[in-house]
């Protein structure tokens, strides 16, 4: 037997303000996606940005159901909204956000594992990286240069 190790390096920024100009709007903008969020059960808001080759900026919220494995996560709601609007199209970055109502978020939110699936797909398919930003209200900023860094065993169809 061998032991193997798996790791990454983010970067951790204090303020978006230490961010580039279109990286604070991305924020910004899944911000704003937050208002957009239908969770009445968790009271736990997601929403998401991407910008897209190009310059578009589109966003996408968490949308809960009562029957709850039916709920969509903001990051399929937006990926989707990608793929509807500007199909086949290169996403440069996605900015993830969280609000709670319940409890205090102590650092940036992550996508549950099958959103890092759906954006690793969504990079496969692109050939070509997705930058993440993470963040949330009063937490630090996380900057992933691709989701593979917190999926590092994705599944990617070549074991068909």
């Amino acid at each position: 037997m061998k032991k193997a190790v798996s790791s990454f390096e983010y970067e951790v920024y204090k303020s978006a303000s230490q961010l580039t100009e279109s990286d604070q709007i991305l924020i910004h903008e899944a911000k704003e996606a937050l208002k957009k969020s239908y969770s009445p059960y968790s009271k736990f808001k997601v929403g998401a940005s991407a910008l897209v080759k190009g310059g578009a900026i589109l966003s996408g919220a968490n949308m809960e159901n009562a029957a709850y494995p039916m709920c969509i996560c903001a990051e399929g709601v937006l990926l989707s909204s990608v793929e509807a609007t500007f199909p086949g199209e290169t996403i440069e970055t996605i900015a993830i956000t969280a609000k709670s109502s319940s409890v205090k978020l102590l650092s940036p939110p992550t996508p549950c594992g099958a959103c890092r699936q759906l954006i690793s797909e969504k990079e496969n398919r692109q050939g070509k990286s997705i930058r993440v930003i993470l963040f949330a209200e009063n937490t630090e900023i996380y900057v992933i240069e691709t989701i593979k860094d917190i999926l590092p065993f994705s599944f990617d169809g070549s074991v068909i």
